[in-house]
């Protein structure tokens, strides 16, 4: 049985943000049916991937699909310290190390048909715990029981962890920080996925400049999610 927790100051405010999601997940849902455990990565810390990872999943139970949000970035989360939880919480760490079992690391949230297994307390050797049988275990046993499962992992560049997750999922969507990271880190990140064995599925642009004239242009800072296949992909901000 999954327990409560409240996300405070989680809902978005802002209609082009809320447009630019809505885009995002149409687009993964016209991906197929097949593709149901997601996951993002970036290349660099700070290039907003976290936010764009609960606000897809987010927008994905609203429309009524029951979805699961793993915050496998055990190195780094910022889920806890972000939406001001009210209570307390176990996580991934806990359960892949054997700490807790799953039903302690499983809570339903204040957004209806949205549950989340938070990162939990840092763990010296979070790449080892995620190639453990638990972690694909704990992905299966996700598969059976959501319609989609997202999943937050750190930026590939930095550590192996994300292409560790890869492996797991039927697709990956790379956000990028438009003016953040080079045209080369970029191809890296795409790369890395590649091999990985991972489907990708898209890229985002964030933290648009308010000279960019993409869709949301007029906007000042939002645009579009597109697929990737080496053109400029547009974006949604932080």
């Amino acid at each position: 049985m999954t327990q409560d927790v409240v996300l405070n100051n989680h809902l978005s405010d802002d209609f082009a943000f809320d447009e630019a999601i809505k885009t995002l997940r149409t687009n993964i849902r016209f991906c197929g049916n097949n593709i149901r455990t997601i996951m993002l990565t970036s290349s660099t810390p700070n290039e907003g991937k976290s936010s764009i990872t609960f606000s897809l999943a987010s927008s994905l139970a609203e429309t009524g699909q029951k979805t699961l949000l793993i915050d496998a970035d055990i190195r780094k989360s910022v889920f806890v310290s972000r939406y001001h939880l009210n209570k307390d919480v176990h996580g991934l760490s806990q359960y892949l190390s054997g700490q807790v079992s799953l039903n302690s690391v499983l809570y339903s949230t204040n957004t209806e048909n949205l549950d989340m297994i938070f990162s939990g307390p840092y763990s010296p050797n979070p790449a080892e715990l995620l190639e453990e049988a638990g972690f694909q275990d704990l992905i299966k046993w996700a598969k059976e029981r959501y319609d989609y499962v997202i999943i937050d992992t750190p930026p590939i560049n930095n550590v192996i962890d994300a292409a560790i997750i890869a492996k797991e999922c039927d697709g990956a969507v790379m956000v990028i920080e438009s003016g953040g990271i080079s045209y080369r880190m970029a191809q890296r990140l795409k790369l890395q996925l590649e091999k990985s064995g991972c489907r990708i599925l898209g890229a985002v642009l964030n933290k648009v400049g308010r000279g960019y004239s993409g869709y949301y242009g007029k906007y000042g800072r939002y645009g579009k999610y597109d697929k990737y296949y080496g053109e400029k992909p547009e974006s949604v901000n932080d």
